[in-house]
C-alpha cells in the first residue's frame, strides 16, 4: 500500500459558499471583464459587477416564483452564457442546481427530475420544454431560455427586496448542498451525486496557486464542454474565482473559427478533441503533399519536449530545428486555437503520452489531471511548477490518495461528496467508514507522488491463461491513428485479445483518395478492404510495441459506423459504453473467437 498526502494551501470556512467570488469580485474588482457574451454582434463583455447585478435580478425572479431554500432546480441547457447565470442565482437563493444534459433522452430526464424531487426546471428550447412536461410529480415550473422566461423571471423579482438574496445567501453554508449531478455512467441508471459547496469550492480554491497562468485577471478561456460536466463546471468555479475571462460556445462544428475570434490564452477538453486537432492536421498535411516536412515537425516537437525534463534542456541541434518548424507549422497549429493559446487542461480520459509531448512541443502546454464527480471532480493534476509528462500530477492540495493492495485508487479530503441522493446502498459500496472513496481506477504512485492511471478495475481482462490486461492502455495508442475513430478492446476469458474498430468519418474521404477507392465509398462496404485491413494492422501493430505479447492484439473486427451518444454507445462527456458496445457487437466478437 502507498500513500500521498499535500496539505492544503486555502481552507473552506464554515460560513463560505460558492457565490462569495462574485461579491467580492464586484465590490475589489467592478469593472474588470469577468464574461463575454456571445451576441448578433460580435462578443460583448460582462464586467464584475455587471455579472453580480445580473444574477441579483434573476435571483430577486426565483424568490419570487416561490423558489426556496434547498428546493432542487433543473437546469437543461447547451453550454452558454445563460448557464452560468442560472447557476449563480440559484446558489443565491439557497436552492440546488440539478444538471441535466441537454442531450438527455425522455426517460433520463424524467428520472433525473424525479428521483431529484425538483420543484422546478431551466430549459433552453421548445424541444427540451417538452421533454420535462409533465417528467415528474413535484415539478411545478418550467422556464424556458429561448422565448424569454428569464426576462419575465427578472421582472417578476422587481418587487422582491434585494436584502432578501444577501439574507438568503448569508444563510447558504459550506456544507449545504450546491448541487446534484447524475452521473452519466457507462452501466446502469444514472446516480445523483450531491455535492456541497465546501466541495467544489475546497477543490478549485486548491488548485488555482498551481495553475497561475490560468486563473488570473488577463487569462481567458472559451469553454465549449457541456457544463452539466462536472469537469467544466469546475472550470467555471475556478474562472469566477480568478477573476479570469470565459465566453461560451456550443458550436462544435465551427470550433475553430469561434476559437480563433475569442482568441483564449487557454482551453479545457477532454482528450478525444486533442487527438482529433492533431490527427485531422496530420491527416490535411499528408493530403497536400506535405506530410514529410509535418512528420519532421511532430518528431521535432516530440523530441524537444521530452528534453525539456532533462537536465541541460534540449539539444542545440533540436532547439535549431524546432525554432525552424515553430515558423513553418506549429504557430500554424497554434493559430487553429485562436492565436494565443499556450496552455490547456485535459481530463475525463487518458491522454497518450506521445500527444502530450507532441502539444507542449508546438508551444501549447497540456495539464492533464484526474478526477470523477464523485470528488467535485479534480484529485490530481500536473502543475505549473510540476509536470510529468505520463502522469495525471501530483494529489491537489487538500487531498490524499492511496493505492490498495489490489491497485485501486482510494481518495480523502474536502473535495470528497456528500453521498448519492436516496441511494444509501450505493454510497456504502464507495465510501467506507473512514470516507475514504474507491473510485474503481486503478493506479500508481511513483515515489514522487505523481499518479498514473492504468485502467478502470471493472474494465480489467482476464483472459483464458488468467493474464490480467488493461485496455486503456492499447485504446489509447490505435486511436493515435489519424483514422482510427473509437476502439474497444475485448477477450475477457478468451484465449486471446482482440479489438473492435471504428473509422473516423472526417478522415475517411481523404484515405479513400489515397488507397485509390471512389470517394463516395461507404465505411459499411469496406469493412473487409485488404487495404483498410493493412492500415488498420499497421496502428495495431504500432499499439501492441506498448505491451508483452500475451497482451497484444491478435485480431481486430472494423464496425460499420462509429459510435455515438445518440445510439447509445458514448456517454456525454465521449466515454465509450463498454456494455452497450459489447452487447450491440456481440455477433462481432463472437465471430473473433469462433463461438
Amino acid at each position: 500500500m502507498r500513500e500521498f498526502a499535500v496539505p492544503p494551501v486555502v481552507t473552506i470556512g464554515d460560513t463560505a459558499n460558492l457565490t462569495d467570488p462574485v461579491w467580492d469580485n464586484a465590490e475589489s474588482a467592478p469593472g474588470t471583464v469577468q464574461f463575454a457574451r456571445r451576441t448578433s454582434a460580435g462578443w460583448v463583455d460582462v464586467t464584475c459587477a455587471e455579472f453580480r447585478d445580473e444574477v441579483v435580478a434573476l435571483a430577486r425572479g426565483l424568490v419570487a416564483a416561490g423558489i426556496e431554500p434547498g428546493d432542487r432546480v433543473g437546469l437543461m441547457s447547451k453550454t452558454r452564457y445563460e448557464w452560468t447565470l442560472v447557476d449563480y442565482a440559484i446558489w443565491s437563493v439557497g436552492a440546488v442546481t440539478v444538471p441535466i444534459y441537454e442531450t438527455s433522452s425522455a426517460e433520463q430526464v424524467g428520472w433525473i427530475l424525479s428521483d431529484s424531487g425538483a420543484v422546478a426546471c431551466v430549459v433552453e428550447t421548445n424541444t427540451h420544454a417538452l421533454a420535462v412536461a409533465g417528467a415528474a410529480p413535484d415539478l411545478e415550473k418550467v422556464w424556458q431560455i429561448e422565448v424569454g422566461d428569464l426576462d419575465a423571471l427578472r421582472e417578476r423579482g422587481a418587487a422582491v427586496d434585494p436584502a432578501e438574496i444577501e439574507l438568503r445567501r448569508r444563510a447558504t453554508k459550506a456544507d449545504d448542498i450546491a448541487t446534484i449531478i447524475y452521473t452519466s455512467g457507462t452501466t446502469g441508471r444514472p446516480k445523483g451525486c450531491t455535492l456541497t459547496h465546501r466541495n467544489m469550492y475546497a477543490d478549485i480554491a486548491n488548485a488555482i496557486p498551481g495553475l497561475p497562468n490560468i486563473f488570473q485577471e488577463g487569462a481567458s478561456t472559451l469553454l465549449f464542454l457541456p457544463l452539466a460536466h462536472s469537469f467544466a463546471r469546475l472550470i467555471q468555479i475556478g474562472v469566477v474565482a480568478g477573476r479570469a475571462k470565459m465566453g461560451h460556445t456550443a458550436d462544435i462544428k465551427n470550433l475553430v473559427a469561434e476559437l480563433q475570434s475569442f482568441r483564449p490564452t487557454f482551453v479545457l477538453s477532454v482528450p478525444r478533441v486533442f487527438e482529433k486537432v492533431y490527427n485531422t492536421a496530420k491527416q490535411r498535411a499528408h493530403a497536400d503533399g506535405k506530410g514529410k516536412i509535418f512528420d519532421q515537425a511532430e518528431e521535432v516537437a516530440v523530441a524537444y519536449s521530452e528534453g525539456l525534463d532533462k537536465p541541460g534542456g534540449p539539444g542545440l541541434s533540436v532547439r535549431l530545428q524546432h525554432a525552424l518548424f515553430d515558423r513553418l507549422v506549429y504557430g500554424k497549429l497554434r493559430a487553429a486555437l485562436g492565436g494565443q493559446c499556450r496552455e490547456a487542461i485535459s481530463g475525463g480520459a487518458p491522454l497518450g503520452t506521445r500527444l502530450a509531448h507532441f502539444f507542449r512541443g508546438i508551444g501549447v502546454t497540456v495539464y492533464e489531471g484526474y478526477g470523477l464527480t464523485e470528488t467535485s471532480p479534480a484529485v490530481a493534476v500536473n502543475l505549473q511548477n510540476g509536470i510529468r509528462i505520463g502522469t495525471v500530477g501530483r494529489p491537489l492540495p487538500g487531498v490524499t490518495v492511496r493505492i490498495a493492495d489490489d491497485g485501486e485508487i482510494l481518495i480523502k479530503g474536502d473535495l470528497i461528496f456528500d453521498r448519492y441522493w436516496n441511494n444509501e446502498e450505493a454510497t456504502a459500496e464507495v465510501l467506507d467508514e473512514d470516507r475514504w472513496f474507491h473510485s474503481g481506477d486503478i493506479g500508481e504512485l511513483d515515489g514522487d507522488g505523481y499518479l498514473a492511471i492504468t485502467g478502470r478495475k471493472k474494465e480489467i481482462i482476464v483472459t483464458a491463461g488468467g493474464k490480467n490486461v488493461a485496455p486503456a492502455l492499447l485504446e489509447d495508442r490505435l486511436r493515435a491513428h489519424p483514422l482510427v475513430s473509437q476502439t474497444v478492446v475485448v477477450g475477457d476469458r478468451q484465449p486471446f485479445i482482440a479489438a473492435l474498430v471504428t473509422i473516423d468519418e472526417e478522415a475517411w474521404p481523404k484515405w479513400l483518395a489515397g488507397a485509390g477507392h471512389p470517394e463516395t465509398a461507404a465505411i459499411a462496404d469496406m469493412c473487409d478492404d485488404q487495404k483498410l485491413r493493412a492500415e488498420i494492422q499497421g496502428a495495431v501493430d504500432e499499439a501492441n510495441k506498448a505491451v508483452s505479447h500475451a497482451e497484444a492484439i491478435k485480431e481486430f473486427r472494423i464496425l460499420p459506423r462509429d459510435f455515438t451518444e445518440a445510439t447509445g454507445e458514448l456517454t456525454p462527456s465521449l466515454k465509450v459504453k463498454r456494455n452497450v458496445v459489447h452487447k450491440t457487437y456481440a455477433a462481432e466478437i463472437a465471430d473473433i473467437y469462433g463461438d
